[in-house]
């Protein structure tokens, strides 16, 4: 998701090199990832059943959703449109099985109450996979032929459903900040989910908006148009909330800052935030909209290439080096 919506970003500035490396990095990423993840289906299904079940985890199968769609809108812009299709087609699916499985296996099917002193930021990923639908039907229209207003309808309502869902799981997640105790390690880069399924809310909208009419686009365009600013104001506004966490997080409260997979749950909301931004200014011609999203780009660029290397040393360092206290084979 990180290394393919920035990739999408630097294509939309013109830096076409650097675009394709982060593609390449965003395929290979998305293929093993995939695999090892059929591996822990077949040979770890108790853990991945409890995954499933435990509704501090189980927001995070919608990343499925949403990298499968982040992938896709990329691979449209080298004009593998075929591609962004069969993608569409297998993450619309996961879309709307997970849609009604997750919220069953990990909140209403649960014995256990109260629910939500487990909601965290990794329940924002629910919104960000019903918008990526929505931006990956926006993508294909143009294209379409005799399934372009299909494509719309499905844009506008995976838009609308996806702000239904922000709505609610911002009630649950505020909910379980006020009414249980904070602890520095809660906090966590998950958080910043919140403000990239606002961003990835603006993009959507200012795809729909530039979409040919249809029945859904023609009545829905200025209130898809106007909402989506509103939101664009949100993200932004939740920057600072997010950056003032953190800092208590690691100033305050002395947790050590060191790489960890959840800060790629970082990246992605500052390189949608970038996207977004563009998008939308040049879909609502708002260039300071679009100047603030060219500049952000460079931030995003900038946090993933620290955090890449902070991964490559972790693995270098977990997986090549020797562990203290392991002896070495003798031949």
């Amino acid at each position: 998701m990180a290394s393919g919506i920035i990739s999408v970003g630097l294509e939309l500035e013109g830096f076409h090199a650097f675009s394709a490396i982060l593609l390449a990095v965003c395929v290979v990423a998305y293929g093993v990832l995939v695999a090892l993840n059929a591996v822990r289906l077949a040979a770890f299904r108790r853990p991945l059943r409890a995954d499933f079940m435990h509704p501090g985890r189980a927001f995070g199968f919608y990343t499925f959703v949403a990298g499968t769609n982040v992938l896709g809108v990329r691979l449209a812009m080298t004009g593998a449109h075929w591609a962004t299709a069969v993608l569409l087609a297998v993450a619309g699916l996961a879309w709307f099985v997970l849609g009604y499985v997750i919220p069953w296996t990990a909140v209403l099917g649960r014995d256990e109450r109260p629910v939500v002193k487990d909601a965290n930021g990794t329940w924002f990923i629910w919104c960000v996979a019903s918008q990526s639908v929505a931006v990956a039907c926006a993508t294909l229209e143009p294209l379409a032929g005799s399934w372009k207003a299909g494509l719309a309808l499905l844009a506008v309502v995976a838009w609308s459903v996806g702000i239904i869902l922000y709505a609610a799981v911002g009630i649950f997640v505020s909910l379980r900040l006020m009414m249980y105790r904070i602890r520095p390690e809660d906090l966590g880069p998950a958080y910043f989910v919140a403000m990239g399924a606002m961003a990835i809310t603006v993009l959507a909208g200012a795809r729909i908006v530039e979409m040919a009419d249809a029945p859904m686009v023609a009545v829905t365009r200025g209130l898809v148009a106007g909402a989506s600013v509103v939101f664009w104001a949100f993200a932004s506004w939740l920057f600072p909330v997010l950056i003032a966490a953190g800092c208590w997080r690691h100033l305050v409260k002395k947790v050590p800052l060191s790489y960890e997979p959840g800060l790629w749950g970082v990246i992605f909301p500052l390189g949608m935030y970038a996207v977004a931004g563009i998008y939308l200014g040049r879909a609502d011609r708002l260039p300071v909209v679009e100047l603030i999203g060219r500049t952000e780009l460079w931030v995003a660029v900038g946090a993933f290439a620290v955090t890449m290397g902070g991964m490559l040393f972790h693995l270098w360092t977990t997986l090549v080096l020797p562990r203290p206290g392991r002896e070495r084979a003798h031949p």
